[in-house]
């Protein structure tokens, strides 16, 4: 006996109408890109202009080096020399192995002579017939301004100093040399030149 099978009744909703996403919902707004941290418009951002690197540089490898080196003097530096009691242009040759021509800007004569009496043995040496002068148009006579702006631009320059600050923004820059005077010899030593120029590294 075949047993009949009851179906479910299903009541029609009273004016079933399809549901349809409201214009203004959340889900279908366009998305606004987030205001930078400054407040300013992505318009407005500057953009960052990165320096072009030097024409003589090969990696870290300045190729613009080469004898005659031509080294500039930071009035520090022949302070130091006058203490120890070397000759510059003779130390700085036993150092590189090398002729070198001593450079010296019109900003370390200036501050030479704001030091006064007590440095001109200093000053008599800086004005040396050896010595190379460079005339500086820049405002203002800050020296270790000026050799930095010098070295920047003119990549063939090695620095002569003892001076801590100028030395670290020296390091800065890429592919110049720095002189300095040892602290236990009484000779100079070079730093951050390549080994197929100058004395072997002490």
């Amino acid at each position: 006996i075949w047993r009949k099978m009851g179906k479910t009744k299903k009541t029609k909703r009273f004016a079933a109408v399809k549901r349809m996403i409201n214009p203004h919902d959340q889900r279908i707004k366009k998305a606004t890109p987030a205001k930078p941290k400054n407040g300013k418009d992505s318009d407005e951002i500057e953009v960052r202009h990165v320096a072009q690197a030097h024409s003589g540089l090969f990696l870290s490898h300045n190729e613009s080096l080469g004898p005659p080196y031509h080294i500039i003097v930071d009035t520090n530096f022949i302070n130091h020399a006058i203490q120890r009691k070397i000759d510059i242009v003779q130390g700085m040759m036993d150092c590189l192995l090398a002729k070198c021509t001593p450079c010296i800007c019109d900003c370390v004569l200036a501050e030479l002579e704001k030091l006064g009496p007590k440095y001109r043995l200093a000053l008599r040496i800086a004005k040396d017939p050896r010595f190379e002068r460079i005339v500086c148009t820049h405002p203002g006579n800050y020296a270790d301004d000026c050799i930095v702006r010098l070295v920047t631009q003119h990549r063939c320059y090695i620095v002569a100093t003892n001076d801590r600050d100028l030395k670290r923004r020296i390091r800065k820059i890429p592919g110049v040399p720095i002189m300095y005077m040892a602290e236990t010899a009484r000779r100079f030593n070079i730093e951050r030149m390549p080994e197929a120029y100058g004395a072997p590294r002490t």
